[in-house]
């Protein structure tokens, strides 16, 4: 995988609600979701989900299909495992990447506004 579309695919998942979505659609598997479906989990407006969506499937993280007047979208398991592979490329040193322990937790700093 190229960094350009790595760099893409990771900025269609930094967004919370587009997260949420693929985050779904991976556990729904290969079958997907039905858009009405998504957006009745979500209770979001059609078009801030076919935003959503759009930002997804043009990163290659979904694939749309239609059956009758209806369109489900899944993940494209292939991108996904390619850009999974892709990040963990270097891992380690190319040693095995078992844990020694448990990492200790990382405290976020809040913003002041």
């Amino acid at each position: 995988m190229e960094s350009k579309i790595a760099v893409a695919s990771l900025a269609a998942l930094a967004q919370d609600a587009r997260l949420a979505i693929f985050r779904l659609l991976v556990q729904k598997g290969p079958e997907g979701l039905c858009v009405g479906d998504i957006a009745a989990r979500f209770e979001m407006a059609a078009a801030t989900l076919s935003f959503h969506l759009k930002e997804l499937t043009g990163a290659g993280l979904l694939v749309a299909r239609q059956e009758g007047r209806f369109i489900y979208y899944a993940p494209n398991f292939e991108e996904m495992n390619a850009l999974l592979s892709y990040l963990m490329e270097n891992c380690c040193g190319e040693e095995s990447c078992a844990p020694a322990g448990k990492p200790a937790a990382r405290k976020r700093k809040e913003k002041v506004i």
